[in-house]
């Protein structure tokens, strides 16, 4: 929070070094700049809609993704190399304008632009998952799955009883971190119309004609709901660390 006020200031600042700078644009003590701001600000309910939304699918994908690389047979190891590596060489942005664009064609079935994003962002993220999922699970030591066979757990209640609530304690900052991620790649949805914060600042953009101060003011959006995000991870380690004591 004192990052997100110290640059704010900053641009405060500057703003009085150039009679060239329209900050007007987005001052909220005028009517125009106000309505400026608030049409930006709504931008923000897609942005965090589509990144909580992705997130949460790429998760679960990613752990099934996983689960397949830990398995001694040579098949499913394959299954699982194979998906990481050609998912995580597309780029995102040409993986939202396929499935936008390419998949009706193809398959017959046309998604909305939330949901178009959706899917393109939780396919691209879930080979990053499945990695992390992977290197969590393998980090537990192998006396977790002897103690549970001693009692009998078949596989399923051993991921689920004591193997995986151990992983997920171990990998929670990568987690974090990919939801940092996702809000920021949030943002190359709008070049298939969603209206979220980047393609709210660019008809904003095209309408005043002061690229600027209003992009200066979508990086301190951003920078406002990750600061939020991180400050929730760390808070939530906290909590879980709290609980094992």
């Amino acid at each position: 929070m004192k990052k997100f006020l110290t640059l704010g200031l900053m641009l405060l600042l500057l703003s009085g070094c150039s009679g060239n700078w329209g900050w007007y644009v987005v001052d909220p003590t005028t009517s125009s700049g106000w309505t400026n701001l608030k049409f930006m600000a709504f931008g923000a309910y897609y942005t965090i809609l589509i990144s909580v939304t992705s997130i949460l699918i790429s998760v679960v994908l990613g752990l099934l993704i996983a689960l397949p690389g830990l398995s001694e047979k040579r098949g499913w190891r394959m299954f699982n190399r194979t998906y990481v590596e050609i998912v995580r060489s597309v780029p995102i942005l040409v993986l939202i304008l396929w499935v936008y664009y390419g998949l009706p064609t193809v398959s017959g079935i046309t998604l909305s632009v939330f949901w178009s994003g959706v899917l393109a962002l939780a396919l691209s993220d879930s080979a990053f998952q499945a990695e992390i999922f992977r290197a969590g699970i393998q980090s537990i030591g192998r006396g977790q799955y002897e103690a549970a066979q001693s009692v009998s757990l078949n596989y399923r209640d051993t991921m689920r009883y004591i193997i995986l609530p151990q992983a997920i304690r171990r990998i929670l900052p990568a987690l974090g971190n990919q939801l940092v991620y996702m809000l920021k790649m949030s943002s190359l949805v709008s070049v298939i119309g969603l209206q979220e914060l980047t393609r709210r600042a660019n008809e904003l953009v095209v309408s005043e004609y002061r690229p600027l101060e209003i992009y200066s003011v979508l990086v301190l959006q951003y920078l406002f709901l990750i600061l939020i995000v991180s400050a929730g991870v760390r808070w939530f380690e906290r909590r879980l660390k709290a609980s094992d004591t």
